[in-house]
């Protein structure tokens, strides 16, 4: 390791995705670590760097031999019997001096992993939080893929789902048709009498009484470009979309669609229509609906901004499912509600794993850039942004085609970029290349900046201002 690795290495920041030890941890402390990341999102340990009582100082020194961790890899293969989930190599500087250091990968597993104390952990920040209690024990077998919430039974008359309008459509479109109950028991869907949750999201018209708080979609309408939405700019009241889960993927594209064309912007043309593709909208919204945690007790969430949609889905990832891997990677947390909807009257879902990567390619086409997948402690996040894959430079010049000027505040609602001081350094690029120049008489909050016109005085300027209607 060069001088700038190396303190690059030092100066990490400990948190959700890295720890740093001294060599001098104990195989069951650092056990914990192991079964945390391992029980989140994966991360990365540094075995061999030493931290001052208040943080303020970090060393490098690591093992004299690389024998001498054996100890140290023995508890990962201990967790890790198959050699699966994680991979170690040693790092060394330059100089030689300090030592080994132990540097191990761990990747987010599909199974609990418990520490030598016997309990699992799982990482939040840079915390190893043990789970304990039963409750906590349940969400993480959830997290994991190992149970779901969709078999779980609800208080609900059996005739609640057999004799409903969604239950006698379904029947009558499956061959051979038969009974509804006699369906029911023979998929697995009734259990001591009482229908499952996957049965009564599918087939009950009106699941929201079985499952309140937890099975309708509520859309919102921010009139704003900000991070977050509030009451002043909430166009209308959010608008609950219920009713059996076809039906409402299907409502929910339809609103959302329907806001979304209601929509103007800005561009570099003028006042130019909203447009997302729909293809986009219904395959995250499905992915939303199907392969939520039905156990968290929330809502799906769609706001729509001026300048973006975010579909908020409860429940992070499942099992080995990341943000960086969910495009190539199988994994259905709820498989009864992804099999039988499937079975629907042009279902809404094609094939597991599929829906998403069509949504990608369905942006590419309209040249947007891709949807932002990101998890939060609690839900997965879906950003789609109406941000072109034009660069912010080639989307100025394109704007000044057009309009006489432009404030750094109109190229950041054009381009989404969200720093001042990042638009001011491409303006400053483009000033340097002769291609703008700043508007005299304007600084400050009011700084303007126009086509380069070498020194020439513009009188495209004038022109469009006397227009009675000219817009800014």
């Amino acid at each position: 390791m060069g001088a700038d690795e190396v303190n690059q290495i030092i100066g990490l920041d400990e948190g959700h995705f890295a720890d740093l030890k001294a060599i001098e941890v104990s195989p069951s402390k650092l056990s914990r670590s192991i079964s945390a990341f391992a029980n989140a999102d994966g991360g990365e340990l540094y075995i061999g760097v030493d931290e001052s009582s208040d943080r303020a100082r970090r060393t490098w020194r690591g093992f004299s031999r690389t024998e001498d961790a054996n100890g140290h890899i023995q508890a990962f293969e201990s967790i890790f019997p198959l050699g699966q989930y994680f991979s170690y190599e040693f790092l060394r500087r330059e100089s030689g001096r300090g030592g080994y250091v132990l540097h191990v990968n761990i990747q987010k597993s599909r199974d609990i992993k418990r520490a030598t104390d016997g309990h699992p952990y799982v990482r939040r920040g840079a915390q190893n939080i043990a789970v304990k209690t039963e409750e906590a024990l349940d969400v993480l077998r959830r997290n994991k893929g190992i149970t779901s919430f969709e078999t779980e039974t609800t208080r609900v008359p059996l005739d609640f789902v057999t004799n409903s309008e969604a239950m006698i459509e379904f029947m009558i479109s499956i061959v051979p048709i038969i009974e509804p109950e006699i369906f029911l028991r023979k998929q697995l869907l009734i259990d001591d009498g009482k229908p499952t949750v996957a049965a009564t999201l599918l087939f009950s018209d009106e699941p929201q009484a079985a499952l309140p708080k937890r099975s309708a979609i509520k859309i919102y309408r921010y009139k704003t470009t900000d991070i977050e939405g509030s009451r002043e700019n909430l166009a209308f009241n959010p608008i609950t979309i219920e009713g059996g889960a076809y039906r409402q993927i299907y409502g929910a594209v339809s609103k959302v669609v329907e806001v979304i064309e209601e929509i103007q912007y800005l561009g570099p043309s003028g006042l130019e229509q909203i447009q997302y593709p729909i293809e986009t909208l219904h395959e995250i919204i499905t992915n939303a609906v199907l392969h939520r945690d039905y156990g968290v007790a929330d809502d799906v969430h769609i706001r729509i901004f001026d300048n973006r949609v975010e579909i908020e889905s409860p429940g992070r990832l499942p099992a080995h499912i990341t943000a960086e891997n969910i495009l190539r990677e199988r994994y259905s947390r709820n498989g009864n509600i992804v099999r039988w909807i499937n079975k629907f009257p042009e279902p809404p879902n094609k094939d597991v794993g599929e829906g998403l990567n069509t949504a990608f390619a369905a942006m590419k086409k309209l040249k947007l850039k891709d949807p932002i997948i990101r998890e939060t402690d609690h839900s997965v996040l879906v950003e789609v942004r109406h941000q072109k894959l034009a660069s912010p430079e080639q989307m100025i010049m394109e704007y000044l085609e057009n309009f006489p000027e432009i404030t750094n505040k109109r190229v950041r609602e054009l381009t989404g970029i969200g720093s001042e001081n990042k638009v001011k350094s491409i303006f400053i690029r483009l000033a340097d290349r002769k291609q703008i120049e700043r508007v005299p008489g304007k600084g400050g909050g009011a700084a303007a900046w126009r086509k380069y016109t070498g020194g020439v005085p513009d009188a495209s300027s004038a022109k469009i201002a006397a227009r009675p209607n000219a817009q800014r």
